[in-house]
């Protein structure tokens, strides 16, 4: 437990400098004295500065990963699954908002190894939740004029904006506005022409 929380500690120190002076102009060393323990302990679970970057952000994506794994694994009908992946969804980038704002300024920064780690990983989770929209295509509730990457863009782009306007602080909490936008993004991918 000690030892998870070295790891905590760090990544805590490294997500909250980032986000005042900026990735590029935090060095280790602030990290380590921020967070209370040596460069060694760091590098333990840390190689570098750019590992910790990836690490911030693989957390949440390994998150995501597995709880949508879940969702469909429970099975159901496509539009519940659907979206109850993209409350899901939502709900876990608001409760790792510091640390997906920090990751999404500083994205470009990282290694080319570790950004095209990223890029496919979140292909993966991106190409499971487009099967979703297909199946629902497929039994002719979701529609079909619109290409299924603007579709998944569509919902995304509200995902990854969060950052810029949603406060903890304000008067709707995570559930409420998860629920919000996923409503509003399954009413805009349902056929017109389908029953309600």
């Amino acid at each position: 437990m000690k030892e998870s929380r070295v790891a905590e500690d760090v990544t805590r120190a490294a997500v909250e400098l980032f986000a005042t002076q900026g990735y590029a102009n935090t060095s280790v060393q602030q990290i380590v004295e921020a967070a209370g323990v040596t460069k060694g302990a760091m590098y333990h679970y840390f190689e570098s500065k750019d590992d910790l970057l990836f690490g911030i952000y693989e957390t949440l994506l390994s998150l995501q990963k597995s709880r949508m794994d879940e969702i469909i694994a429970r099975g159901g009908a496509v539009g519940d699954v659907l979206r109850a992946v993209c409350v899901d969804v939502v709900e876990t980038t608001i409760e790792f908002l510091p640390e997906g704002t920090v990751f999404f300024r500083s994205a470009h920064l990282l290694s080319e190894p570790r950004r095209h780690e990223v890029t496919r990983r979140r292909r993966e989770y991106h190409d499971e939740f487009s099967q979703l929209i297909v199946r629902g295509q497929n039994e002719g509730v979701y529609r079909t004029d619109i290409p299924l990457a603007v579709l998944v863009a569509h919902f995304f782009s509200d995902v990854h904006y969060l950052s810029s306007w949603y406060s903890p602080d304000g008067p709707e909490g995570k559930t409420l506005v998860a629920e919000q936008l996923a409503d509003l993004f399954m009413i805009s991918i349902r056929r017109t022409d389908a029953s309600a």
